[in-house]
């Protein structure tokens, strides 16, 4: 597969680190000629300009890529860049840094598929550790595997099926859903899914797009 990355700092360096060691193609825009040289050093394709310039991101190959990150420091560069990945008809995934900004975003930008949070992911982890557990594993499962969660679409062939129920390829498992706004949780054996709960999972990446379409009902339509 081919990623465009629009920011090439800490959180950009390691998804493109991961990325590039399960063997697909990642190209880098960034406006910082220092870290575009840092970029190219990796062995990665590199490009100077705004995240958010269309000319730049066709250069980089937008026009081809399966999916963008907006993953700069700028939230409304990344935004901006998941908005001309998605006329494009790349998936797209914004980094964002304020919960109180998420919402905004989440509620209004429909070119967006997946808000990313790497600041609440760190409190989580640093929440684990103090608990006793180890987040190293599930940081060692997420660069071999993909974790994901969807809302259940109205078509789902899900609907109305309990959890333990549903039938996903070997190399999936749905770890967790949460009931339509509602948090989520493990599901219990007599959990039934409903449109509009969400659902998580964690899956080989070549796997993921086939269950998010059955999840959602993308496969149906």
């Amino acid at each position: 597969m081919k990623f465009v990355i629009a920011g090439y700092g800490r959180v950009g360096i390691r998804t493109a680190d991961i990325l590039g060691s399960e063997g697909h193609e990642v190209a880098i825009v960034d406006n910082d000629p220092e870290k575009v040289e840092r970029a190219e050093s990796a062995g990665l394709a590199a490009y100077q300009g705004e995240g958010d310039d269309e000319e730049t991101l066709r250069e980089a190959g937008i026009e081809e890529a399966d999916a963008l990150g907006g993953l700069t420091g700028d939230l409304n560069v990344n935004l901006s860049a998941c908005v001309i990945g998605d006329a494009y008809g790349c998936r797209t995934v914004m980094r964002i840094d304020d919960d109180y900004h998420a919402e905004i975003y989440e509620k209004y930008a429909a070119e967006v598929d997946e808000v990313i949070y790497p600041e609440r992911l760190g409190a989580a982890g640093a929440k684990t550790a103090l608990l006793g557990g180890d987040f190293d594993v599930l940081g060692d499962l997420t660069e071999s595997l993909s974790a994901v969660s969807v809302v259940v679409g109205d078509e789902s062939d899900v609907v109305g099926q309990r959890v333990v129920e549903v039938e996903v390829p070997d190399g999936v498992l749905i770890y967790a859903h949460g009931s339509r706004n509602e948090p989520m949780t493990i599901p219990l054996p007599q959990t039934e899914i409903g449109a509009g709960d969400e659902i998580a999972f964690i899956a080989e990446p070549e796997l993921v797009e086939s269950v998010r379409d059955q999840l959602t009902g993308e496969a149906a339509a």
